[in-house]
């Protein structure tokens, strides 16, 4: 079967061939980062099997697409961090961000999520009066933008427009950038992540792994096992639960984000997604 799975201490056995089976067979594509193919998931139907961010395989379950989740968490990690700033400019808060302007590979983007939702939670900022400047299309064709975001000319970059001050902040999906000058715009980001862990009782979720609908549930239990078995050996249970009482609460949690920000109609019962 096809399919689309990145590199991560999770995947790492199952792609290196130390976990196997005897009756599924996966051809992994070549693509890097993993995020470059997920039009091709829900928009294409290309993968029997594939990595697919949570906001996204939600809004694709809202768009009518045949997929379904498998319970295996392949990227986890704590999100506030990633929202960051540029000191030369001034000291800027989160509740500043009203009225400003915030850089985003794509609005509907899996950190971006998390971060609007946690500026909304925890810092009484309405996203709705921050001006979401994004650099690409939603992976679902069939979703429009909201009144609230722009798109930046195609020659433009996030942290150049960051250090020029054509952004206020940004959020920087692939880690935070080297550059000294920029900062997590949340304070004690780190601690402040704990404590959303701790008063939540969930991980925020990145990327799942999904499976089409024509895939006979025999073989996606196969798939789902020999996950599960690559993510134990990996030690990192943590960040990558597997399982779906493992996962429930982290489920509800983003399911309850990714709808409060209208980017699916309503809040999907769990059962609903596994089908």
């Amino acid at each position: 079967m096809k399919a689309l799975l990145g590199d991560y201490p999770g995947t790492a056995a199952l792609k290196r061939g130390e976990i196997r089976s005897d009756s599924v067979r996966l051809e992994f594509a070549d693509v890097r980062p993993p995020s470059a193919g997920f039009k091709r998931v829900v928009r294409d139907l290309e993968f029997e099997v594939a990595e697919l961010a949570i906001t996204t395989f939600l809004m694709a379950k809202a768009a009518g697409k045949p997929l379904r989740l498998l319970p295996a968490v392949v990227v986890g990690r704590l999100q506030h961090p990633l929202l960051v700033y540029n000191t030369e400019r001034g000291p800027l808060a989160p509740r500043d961000l009203a009225g400003r302007r915030v850089g985003v590979r794509s609005y509907s983007v899996t950190t971006g999520m998390w971060l609007r939702g946690i500026l909304a939670e925890d810092h009484g900022v309405d996203p709705d009066r921050v001006t979401w400047v994004t650099f690409e299309e939603a992976h679902v064709a069939e979703f429009r933008d909201p009144p609230n975001v722009e798109r930046a000319a195609p020659s433009k970059d996030v942290v150049a427009m960051l250090l020029a001050g054509e952004i206020d902040a940004a959020v920087v999906g692939d880690g935070k950038p080297a550059d000294p000058r920029l900062r997590p715009l949340i304070p004690d980001a780190e601690a402040a992540a704990r404590a959303w862990q701790r008063r939540t009782g969930a991980i925020q979720i990145n990327h799942m792994v999904v499976v089409k609908d024509s895939v006979p549930r025999a073989v996606a239990d196969e798939v789902s096992r020999l996950l599960a078995a690559s993510i134990q050996a990996a030690g990192n249970p943590e960040m990558n639960p597997h399982g779906l009482e493992a996962n429930r609460r982290n489920l509800e949690v983003a399911i309850d984000y990714v709808h409060r920000q209208r980017l699916i109609p309503r809040r999907y019962a769990l059962e609903e997604l596994f089908a």
